[in-house]
């Protein structure tokens, strides 16, 4: 009986099928198989990209997020793969789209946007190894977005625009609040400023005056009886100049008054 020739590439392996029941796996390179009693079928042991469509998914507080996930996988067992499930990937996909829908579903909608590393490192947990089952192994799974509803996107921009003008509001006060108390600041400085400065210069010009006081009475304390005489000498000639002044000395200070030359010649100015 004639033998056909089928080659496996390379990172494939073959399943041999006779009367389409398998009866052996192949490795890569050339093999022989009995045509029409036999047949290779190829399987891909390398990894392959998979996208998730966008799916609705249900968060704790009821809220709609459009979830987009996308995964690598390769194929571990190809018996398993190829016999045991119709379709391993869609299956595998299912899987992962219910452990999703599981994780979201326990938080709450602010929670799971900010969350998606956290989402992605107990997604791989749950769904582990899925070579038992699909003969399938999950290498990388990553979520790419997480995206509400519009309806909640449209009140989360709201939001967003209140907190924002609240944030802008409250700064403004304070800046106004911090204006008016370094205002209030510098006029209570700027009047205690002028408050000691005026006390300085009170203080300044009464120890001035203390001190020509001072001076006057030690000057006073020290001086003799002559100095006081020639004040009122002085005193007796400043009035004497004007015509118009009388000047009335007691008899008894006469004759001592003139004793003085200076007082002397005015007397004697006078009788003339």
């Amino acid at each position: 009986m004639p033998f056909g020739i089928k080659i496996v590439p390379q990172n494939n392996v073959g399943l041999r099928e006779t009367l389409g029941k398998y009866k052996s796996t192949v490795n890569s390179g050339l093999t022989f198989y009995i045509p029409f009693l036999q047949r290779i079928r190829r399987v891909s042991l390398a990894m392959e990209p998979l996208r998730l469509p966008n799916y609705s998914v249900i968060t704790k507080d009821n809220a709609d997020v459009s979830a987009s996930v996308t995964l690598n996988y390769h194929v571990t067992d190809a018996v398993k793969y190829m016999y045991e499930n119709t379709d391993s990937v869609e299956s595998m996909a299912q899987l992962v789209r219910g452990h999703l829908r599981d994780i979201i579903g326990r938080m709450e909608l602010n929670e799971a946007l900010g969350s998606t590393a956290k989402i992605n490192q107990e997604l791989s947990l749950a769904i582990g190894d899925l070579t038992n089952v699909y003969g399938i192994n999950v290498d990388r799974i990553n979520i790419d977005e997480l995206t509400p509803s519009r309806a909640i996107q449209e009140a989360m921009d709201k939001q967003l625009t209140a907190d924002r003008e609240r944030v802008a509001a409250i700064a403004k006060a304070e800046g106004e609040a911090r204006s008016i108390d370094l205002t209030t600041k510098a006029k209570n400085d700027a009047l205690m400023s002028t408050a000691k400065a005026e006390a300085d210069a009170t203080k300044t010009r009464a120890d001035a005056e203390k001190y020509r006081i001072d001076t006057i009475q030690d000057a006073l304390q020290q001086a003799d009886q002559k100095y006081f005489q020639n004040q009122s000498i002085e005193a007796f000639r400043s009035i004497g100049e004007n015509p118009a002044n009388t000047i009335v000395v007691p008899s008894e200070q006469v004759d001592r008054l003139g004793q003085l030359p200076v007082v002397g010649k005015m007397l004697k100015a006078g009788m003339k």
